[in-house]
């Protein structure tokens, strides 16, 4: 799964992505779920916009906020079939700003937190699904999940799945309005390519999710 992760660095991101945005992005070191986070969709009228958008799915037709909670992962094999992630796939994808995550690995006396990024520090895109809940008393609430697949064989030193990182040639697949077949959209969540990333064991500060600082990312010897 995919429980943490960070945007520190957003860099030169959306222009990538075909997004105007001239407000800065407040560098985040340790997301956590039921955090408002940027993700990228397609508007209306066919360009894409910069959103805030809730960590944890809330479906349409929930009638308690609270699935949200279980929410925060949906497994790519079976995301075209289960009930509170189709729709979304089919009419509402986005892409999550990140440029890593956190996993643990367990370890004699607990557990040890890595961070997981690419060598470069680049920034990337998690495939992510939308949706918008509107039956509460406060105003609608749109949230979104974090699709997750296999680990490649660095990932799996850590843990048994890992995000779907969306690579650059893939994003314009996956935010295509007009597709709508999620059979077409199989290949976009293989594991990335583990040649190009990298896992660095972090301090356990990252533990607390009210710890967002730099020093989340601090290097520790293990």
């Amino acid at each position: 799964m995919c429980g943490r992760y960070t945007l520190s660095r957003p860099g030169d991101l959306l222009t990538e992505l075909g997004v105007e945005h001239t407000e800065p992005i407040r560098a985040r070191y340790n997301v956590a779920p039921t955090q408002k986070m940027p993700a990228v969709r397609t508007a209306q009228d066919g360009s894409r916009e910069l959103v805030p958008l809730r960590w944890g799915l809330i479906p349409f037709w929930a009638k308690d906020i609270k699935i949200g909670n279980r929410m925060i992962n949906a497994r790519s094999e079976t995301v075209a079939i289960k009930p509170a992630f189709r729709a979304s796939l089919k009419r509402k994808r986005c892409a999550v700003l990140a440029d890593g995550f956190y996993e643990w690995r367990k370890v004699d006396g607990g557990k040890q937190p890595y961070h997981i990024h690419m060598k470069d520090r680049r920034p990337f895109v998690f495939a992510g699904l939308w949706d918008r809940w509107d039956k509460g008393p406060i105003e609608p609430i749109e949230s979104f999940t974090i699709l997750t697949t296999r680990p490649n064989d660095k990932v799996a030193f850590v843990h048994d799945r890992m995000p779907v990182i969306l690579r650059p040639e893939a994003v314009d697949t996956w935010l295509d309005p007009n597709l709508n077949d999620g059979s077409q959209l199989v290949d976009l969540f293989e594991p990335f390519d583990a040649d190009q990333m990298e896992l660095t064991p972090v301090s356990k500060m990252v533990n607390r999710p009210s710890n967002d600082a730099p020093q989340c990312l601090d290097p520790v010897e293990v």
